[in-house]
């Protein structure tokens, strides 16, 4: 019996030292994802507004930042994590400030006016639109929300949904999704660590059971004890 808690007790600690080792290869990738972040965010050097008491603005004011934040929050359903708004560390580098950032493009876009001119006079559904001028709310529209073929809508979501807006988009989003994988693979180094770690000391644990004492043996209902042999 203490043999084979023994060699149970050694299959065990290897199993959990491979766990640790790869727990630790996960780790140190993490890192390296991190600095990679890190360098492309200093690189790009877009950072958020704080106030000198420390709250989120826009444009100068609380009241703008708290709309885009109602925005990412209620309208998108995105899940803050108010510990990344750091106003000591204002870096756009974590997955939330990534998305307020991005919030914050699309809450201008969706609350802007477009100025479209008309060169001639143009018909369209039996309406007439006469050769100047336009104002153009956009009013909460998205890219799909627009008539294209309206002479003033089509004109007026091109200028508002730019490929400037859509590429901060797609850029803002690889910030967000990078961010929230290094996160997740975070987790996933630490599980692998952690399982590791709990076969290693029951490896260790069976593997000093088995040399404790003298084995018992019973015989019938009589029990003697019986030193352990030379062979284990």
């Amino acid at each position: 019996m203490a043999k084979r808690l023994q060699t149970l007790g050694i299959v065990l600690a290897l199993i959990g030292f491979g766990f640790v080792i790869a727990g630790g290869v996960a780790f140190a990738q993490v890192q390296n994802g991190y600095g990679s972040l890190q360098a492309f965010s200093e690189a790009q050097n877009v950072q958020l507004s704080y106030n000198e008491d420390g709250q989120l603005i826009d444009r100068g004011t609380t009241e703008g930042a708290a709309a885009i934040m109602t925005l990412l929050t209620d309208d998108w359903g995105y899940p803050v994590v108010e510990s990344d708004l750091d106003p000591n560390d204002p870096l756009v580098n974590t997955s939330t400030e990534y998305m307020y950032q991005m919030a914050a493009v699309g809450f201008h876009v969706l609350n802007g006016t477009q100025t479209v001119v008309l060169a001639e006079d143009v018909e369209y559904n039996g309406e007439v639109f006469t050769a100047g001028e336009y104002q153009f709310d956009v009013d909460g529209r998205y890219w799909t929300d627009f008539d294209r073929s309206n002479p003033i809508e089509g004109p007026a979501r091109s200028q508002a949904w730019s490929g400037t807006v859509h590429g901060l988009f797609g850029e803002l989003g690889v910030g967000t999704v990078t961010h929230a994988a290094l996160q997740l693979g975070l987790a996933i180094a630490g599980t692998l660590a952690a399982i590791g770690l709990t076969a290693l000391v029951a490896g260790f644990g069976l593997i000093w059971v088995s040399k404790e004492g003298p084995e018992v043996v019973v015989v019938g209902s009589a029990e003697r004890h019986r030193e352990p042999s030379m062979a284990g």
